[in-house]
């Protein structure tokens, strides 16, 4: 039998249900690991391991009643810190609100604590959810466990997320995306990441980015854990009213086996991507669109309108002009410890035009439009998920537009997205995504179900022997 941290959610489902193990093993073998590797990975910004001690003996008590439980009962989770517990720290990615306590408890956390999942702890993030790269200089930036001697990006914002999957410290954890940081990191870690449509999974207790493009996701090691996960959290939350319309579904039916033949895969062409596509990625990328089509799915090859890939622009106006709204009464104070890359972003929007941002909102509605007429003909499209391998911390440039440029159309356009572990160049893993229409969640499960049936990048896990793993 594998080691328990390497089982995903479904596998240690079915060994709970089975009486293989307990929950309590779960948490001890994963503390277990968290405390032989976070002082490297920097994953955790804090590890609650009484409180899922006790929460994983009360799930094994329910267990014993022999009373029906959900799929989730007894799973572990952890948390990217922008997702409050009422009464505990919750700090955003900033050294500012290191003692900050919250005073709602985030509808995320309500939900999975409900569904019986003990959580591991919280995640260190880039501050206030404001980046790509992964970077945070005042908290630190969490470790890339795929190269342990240097230090690369981890991929942002849910950046110890990425890292705490990808390294087994946890099966699944909780991330968000405004701009790519659910897909981001799980291209730098080699995970499954699903990027919701906005209003799927409600933001009540969530601190924000942007009110606008904001979704929570789920980041796991295969496509069952994240419809297992989804499953929980995609419901109305009388808290946040943009979730009040959706349609409610089982999204776990969508990972059953089954035939993707006549789907049609629209496949960009290639010369509309950016000159800094590193090689390896469109290889990888153009490989998956070929597995595609040997399962029968419909790979058509196709121009995305002109304006596609100029989209992480005015994304980027809208994002700035909210962040800057949301933290405006110190986002100015020099005095206030804020990571210079964050606070200049944020300060961007002072530079914009009167009216930019509302021209920009009336613009996106007009571009939806549009795009939903482009998209009618195809169930998804396929693309990379970021340009470049995870690059080390050192070169970074914060201004640089390579970590969103890919990802940051989907949350403009109010799609749905699924990044999937595609190959590895020199060691490093790359990734691609399935983007969906909106509220497609299912499609684009469907759709990577069948890749990763196909494939192992999935199975494939960092060396972590050198920390005594």
């Amino acid at each position: 039998m594998s080691a328990l941290h390497d089982l995903t959610l479904v596998e240690l489902a079915d060994g709970l249900a089975a009486r293989r193990f307990s929950s309590r093993e779960i948490v001890d073998a994963l503390l277990g690991r968290i405390a032989k590797a976070d002082e490297k990975l920097h994953a955790f910004t804090e590890v609650y391991a009484e409180e899922a001690k006790a929460l994983a003996n009360a799930t094994d008590a329910a267990r014993a009643s022999g009373f029906p439980l959900g799929p989730l009962h007894g799973l572990p989770v952890a948390y990217k810190d922008l997702c409050d517990i009422a009464g505990r720290i919750g700090t955003g990615g900033s050294k500012m609100y290191a003692a900050r306590t919250a005073t709602e408890t985030a509808n995320t956390i309500e939900r999975l604590t409900a569904a019986g999942m003990p959580p591991l702890g919280k995640l260190h993030m880039v501050e206030f959810a404001f980046g790509g790269w992964g970077t945070n200089p005042l908290m630190g930036a969490p470790w890339n466990p795929w190269d342990l001697k240097t230090h690369r990006v981890p991929g942002g914002s849910s950046s110890g997320t990425g890292v705490a999957v990808a390294a087994r410290l946890v099966p699944a954890g909780i991330g968000s995306d405004t701009g790519g940081s659910v897909r981001i990191p799980s291209a730098f870690n080699g995970l499954v990441g699903l990027k919701v449509t906005f209003g799927r999974i409600g933001l009540s207790g969530t601190m924000l980015l942007s009110w606008t493009l904001d979704s929570i996701g789920p980041m796991a090691r295969c496509v069952e854990d994240c419809a297992l996960l989804l499953n929980a959290l995609a419901a109305p939350d009388p808290r946040d009213p943009t979730t009040l319309g959706q349609p409610l579904e089982d999204f776990t039916l969508a990972v059953k086996p089954a035939s993707v033949k006549g789907m049609r895969l629209a496949v960009p062409d290639s010369r509309q991507l950016p000159d800094f596509m590193h090689p390896d990625v469109v290889q990888a990328w153009q490989t998956a669109a070929r597995t595609f089509e040997s399962l029968g799915a419909s790979v058509e090859a196709v121009r995305l309108p002109d304006w596609y890939f100029d989209l992480s622009r005015p994304a980027g106006t809208i994002i700035a002009s909210e962040a800057f709204s949301l933290h405006r009464a110190y986002i100015e104070d020099t005095t206030k410890p804020i990571g210079p890359g964050v606070r200049g972003r944020a300060l961007a929007a002072k530079q914009f035009a009167a009216g930019a941002y509302a021209e920009e909102i009336r613009t996106m509605a007009d571009r939806r439009r549009a795009f939903a007429d482009w998209f009618r003909p195809y169930d998804a499209i396929l693309m990379p998920t970021v340009a470049v391998p995870a690059i080390p911390l050192a070169e970074v440039d914060e201004a640089s537009p390579i970590p969103g440029y890919l990802t940051r159309p989907a949350n403009y356009l109010g799609l749905c997205s699924l990044a999937m572990p595609s190959g590895q160049s020199g060691g490093l893993p790359l990734g691609i995504q399935i983007v969906g229409k909106p509220f497609a969640e299912r499609d684009v499960l469907r759709l990577g179900k069948a890749f990763q049936d196909a494939t192992d990048f999935h199975r494939r896990a960092p060396d972590l022997t050198s920390l005594g793993l």
